[in-house]
């Protein structure tokens, strides 16, 4: 299955309503909205062009990444270096076992 069909199936089970196509959707349940990017380990997000260009905080002040679980803790080190000023998570599928996934989340301060 294609990530980005990974990811919404991954939002539906968790109780979001799934809106928009392609690798970029928007993902609601009760009071939050969080813009969910598809980055296959291909992306290049080391320009920082696809971290901090998909959307304004004050737009969505909560995003969520989703690529292949090998290249989760890479996307974790490029958003902590980039900081922008949203909530972020990085979700990690598991490329043989596609149900299943890791959160990864930044560091606390």
């Amino acid at each position: 299955m294609p990530l980005s069909e990974e990811a919404r199936s991954i939002f539906n089970r968790l109780g979001y309503d799934v809106s928009g196509d392609g690798r970029e959707f928007v993902a609601e349940r009760k009071w939050r909205t969080v813009q969910v990017t598809v980055l296959g380990t291909d992306s290049n997000v080391c320009g920082r062009r696809a971290i901090t260009d998909g959307g304004e905080a004050r737009e969505y002040p909560f995003r969520c990444f989703v690529t292949w679980k090998e290249g989760a803790g890479d996307l974790r080190g490029q958003l902590t270096d980039a900081d922008p000023s949203y909530e972020w998570a990085v979700i990690g599928v598991d490329s043989d076992q596609h149900d299943q996934y890791d959160v990864v989340l930044p560091e606390a301060r």
